[in-house]
């Protein structure tokens, strides 16, 4: 049966249809079966499973994104490691561990992928789940061994619950990155001051909510805010309900004119202290 799918493959191949086409099968007076993409007396409709396509990966750039033998570069969908140092780029804490367990896990191994509403993103990588051919999510298992932060986009929000399950997990255990000093919680108010770039774990008071166009803003004081946008609201609760408490933001701090301005994407990225 195996044998026969492989074969009724090749036959799509070589007639220039595509997999989902409609693919009649008949036995002839002689006995002999035939395939076509038409109709024929007799003939059944056959489903065609073409299964997983896999490739070799060619190059491990960092601990998230990758290039395939096909020349496919391709960035790991839902989770971000630190930086590994480059052009222009200084080296982050975690950043090389989580390049060699890479490089390790998909020595010798073929991967598949799995997208989600984004194809690609604007410096035109591939955006997807990662697959080994033994099984093993990529992504998941980065998170998981504390070597990644879960870092949901929407809307691509394909297991989104797992990736932030593993993140607990590895939060708890103190694992990779979340033993790091670098990402410990620091004061908000530290932004100013601070040097760090990068992702960050920051703490503060929220004094008030306010509205633009574009985005709703979580305001710790009149030269810092965390930002929101408003198309993606319904995955957050009340914005009100932050105003008086303390919470924890994570996220990539920006600057401009003094103004510091952190990006939420998804509620993971606030945790309200008690």
């Amino acid at each position: 049966m195996i044998q026969r799918k492989k074969l009724l493959l090749w036959l799509l191949v070589l007639l220039g249809m595509p997999a989902a086409a409609e693919i009649y099968r008949w036995r002839d007076t002689a006995g002999e079966i035939h395939y076509s993409d038409r109709p024929h007396v007799d003939a059944r409709p056959v489903q065609v499973d073409p299964g997983y396509t896999y490739y070799h990966v060619k190059r491990v750039y960092d601990g998230d994104t990758i290039l395939l033998q096909n020349r496919l570069k391709v960035r790991f969908l839902g989770i971000n490691t630190p930086e590994v140092e480059g052009r222009n780029k200084l080296a982050e804490a975690g950043g090389e561990q989580a390049k060699q367990w890479l490089q390790k896990a998909l020595s010798g191994r073929k991967v598949r992928l799995q997208y989600d509403v984004d194809k690609k993103d604007k410096y035109g990588r591939s955006l997807a789940q990662v697959f080994t051919d033994e099984g093993l999510h990529v992504n998941w298992q980065l998170v998981r061994e504390g070597l990644a932060i879960a870092s949901i986009h929407p809307p691509n929000l394909r297991y989104s619950e797992e990736l932030l399950a593993a993140q607990r997990q590895a939060q708890a255990e103190k694992l990779g990155i979340w033993g790091y000093p670098e990402y410990a919680v620091k004061p908000i108010e530290s932004l100013p001051k601070g040097q760090r770039k990068g992702w960050q774990r920051l703490t503060g008071r929220v004094i008030r909510v306010s509205n633009s166009r574009k985005f709703s803003y979580l305001e710790f004081s009149r030269r810092i805010d965390a930002r929101i946008e408003r198309r993606f609201l319904y995955l957050f609760p009340d914005l009100q309900q932050y105003v008086g408490r303390d919470i924890v933001i994570s996220g990539w701090p920006s600057r401009r004119k003094g103004h510091y301005s952190i990006l939420l994407r998804h509620p993971s990225a606030i945790e309200v202290l008690h």
